[in-house]
């Protein structure tokens, strides 16, 4: 895999970010796939405040797909397209350093409008309805194939948000810990229900606080 180039953008609030922040070429022995990432919140929204009306993945205009099509890439990558956590957004609001970043990046940021919730705090695998739904979905596809453009999606197997279902119905799915351990070491772990679980985390990071982590050993 070759990374053509990356900017960093954040995923939580809905007007941070460029249409595209991700293009990376991958090959195999018989494909070679340049990928295109649009953080698609971001790009409605943009479409949206250009037309003058709401845009969802139902009425993207064609022009766009032709756009897309012109920009020599044979894949599009459309981020954060399910369902984001409730409770997410409310960890960010209770976070006293979550607004002072955002206004480092968007000095007129106002929490109620720009914090949607974060792309990777999936409450569940279902395409967001503000986004368009699966239906929207369906004809984003539809266009991307007739633009020659295939289509991939987020898929986060490490963790979900803590207000996700299985969170609640299954917290043996997760890593758990202890109220001494959520007392000690608040950052690491959430309560969720009666259970404590464990924050997700990347061994080189600390946890995120807006997900809980899966036990990939879990029975």
């Amino acid at each position: 895999m070759q990374v053509i180039w990356y900017v960093s953008k954040s995923t939580r609030a809905l007007r941070t970010g460029t249409f595209a922040i991700l293009s990376l070429t991958m090959s195999n022995k018989n494909a070679l796939l340049n990928l295109y990432e649009i953080n698609t919140a971001v790009w409605l929204s943009g479409l949206s405040e250009k037309a003058g009306k709401s845009v969802t993945l139902a009425t993207v205009p064609v022009e766009e797909y032709e756009r897309l099509a012109r920009l020599g890439f044979n894949a599009v990558w459309l981020m954060g397209v399910w369902q984001r956590s409730e409770r997410a957004i409310a960890i960010n609001k209770a976070d006293p350093n979550f607004e002072p970043e955002m206004r480092r990046v968007l000095p007129d940021f106002n929490f109620e409008r720009d914090v949607i919730g974060s792309a990777y705090s999936i409450r569940s695998y279902e395409v967001s309805e503000w986004l368009g739904g699966r239906e929207g979905l369906a004809t984003a596809w539809s266009e991307l194939k007739k633009h020659g453009l295939r289509l991939i999606l987020d898929y986060v197997p490490n963790h979900v948000a803590a207000d996700h279902s299985w969170a609640s119905e299954h917290p043996e799915y997760f890593i758990q810990g202890t109220a001494a351990e959520l007392a000690d070491k608040p950052q690491n772990f959430i309560q969720v229900e009666s259970a404590v679980l464990s924050n997700g985390r990347d061994p080189n990071f600390t946890p995120w606080s807006d997900v809980v982590q899966l036990n990939a050993f879990s029975e």
